[in-house]
């Protein structure tokens, strides 16, 4: 695997040890250095489809960006140095650790769900809740910057707005576009989901702290404003759905997956576990990892490859009916992604 020797602006953190503000800065990472390889595979069947990308983009960049931004600026808190100051500080040191070369805009917005997003196509914003603020600390918000610059480095907002876009269009008022773009929908969540793991990674590397990566899932999963959580339990509640129970219980859990965009915070704090314990994560913070301008071949295995050209096959059946069933209601849509956003249907 191709290697990067970091600059150390800092120590890195242990679980448990005493906060500071330093941080190992990673010039030159490519978000191929955290990525899930999961992730990897799904995008990159999905890449790979003749006109895929090309439908994609002209589907957002009709109805996705330009209205979300829209929104936002008429409707939420655009963060700088003079508003919400210290979110600008904690965007500013994640885009430093994480070799950001342009720092993406951030809005606040007033809404009651626990929620925060990366949206757009050529300059992907984020958004976070403001209900978010509440019930995390100012440590735990950089985790989900982090996070969320993780998106955007990977190149997944573009998806993942077209994703959120044909949620809208595939609910109940627009039965027949749901019908024709059902399928690559579902394979646009599988992949969601595996990005998920990545950007929880790169959300680590940003704070370069597992207490405060895994607290903040915590408090996504059930957090409230002055409550003391221990994490330790919840740590341990993880395990006990991981490894608790019978075939049915294993399969009542792949049906409850089943439509999600984001998988159950319990099994995500568990994936940042082991990808802690396998050493990846301290080998990165050592200054060892895939740069930009290095790409290393890696084998997934044939269990992903075969992941892939499923995946692959799925979204080759339904590419022409994707074509020719959206041109009569996608332009209904109008600002689906940004309301999405503000109304809280997109998770962080």
């Amino acid at each position: 695997m191709a290697k990067k020797k970091s600059d150390k602006a800092g120590k890195s953190k242990k679980s448990g040890a005493a906060k500071d503000d330093a941080r190992i800065v990673l010039p030159e990472i490519s978000a191929a250095a955290w990525e899930h390889p999961s992730d990897r595979v799904a995008l990159n069947a999905l890449q790979a489809l003749p006109g895929f990308d090309t439908v994609l983009r002209l589907i957002a960049r009709l109805f996705g960006e330009k209205s979300g931004r829209l929104l936002f600026q008429a409707n939420a808190i655009r963060v700088s140095e003079n508003q919400y100051g210290w979110i600008h500080e904690r965007l500013e040191r994640v885009c430093e650790v994480l070799a950001v070369e342009k720092m993406p805009e951030l809005y606040v917005s007033q809404t009651p769900l626990v929620n925060a997003g990366a949206i757009g196509i050529d300059q992907p914003f984020i958004v976070l809740n403001s209900s978010l603020l509440e019930i995390m600390d100012r440590d735990q918000v950089e985790f989900v910057i982090a996070h969320e610059v993780g998106h955007i480095r990977s190149g997944h907002a573009l998806y993942r707005t077209v994703m959120f876009l044909l949620l809208r269009l595939s609910a109940t008022r627009y039965p027949i576009a749901g019908v024709a773009i059902r399928p690559i929908l579902m394979a646009l969540l599988e992949w969601s989901r595996k990005a998920e793991m990545s950007c929880d990674r790169a959300g680590l590397l940003g704070v370069q702290d597992p207490t405060v990566a895994m607290g903040a899932l915590m408090a996504m999963a059930g957090g409230a404003r002055g409550e003391d959580l221990d994490l330790d339990e919840f740590i341990a509640q993880a395990e006990e759905y991981r490894h608790d129970g019978d075939l049915l219980d294993t399969i009542y859990k792949q049906q409850a997956m089943l439509g999600r965009t984001h998988p159950f915070t319990v099994a995500r704090v568990a994936a940042l576990r082991d990808w802690i314990d396998s050493g990846d994560y301290e080998t990165i913070l050592g200054g060892e990892y895939r740069t930009w301008d290095e790409h290393a071949e890696t084998n997934f295995g044939d269990d992903l490859g075969d992941a892939a050209s499923d995946l692959t096959e799925r979204a080759k059946a339904t590419g022409t009916k994707l074509v020719d069933k959206l041109g009569g209601t996608v332009t209904k849509a109008g600002s689906a992604v940004g309301e999405a956003w503000r109304t809280g249907s997109a998770d962080s």
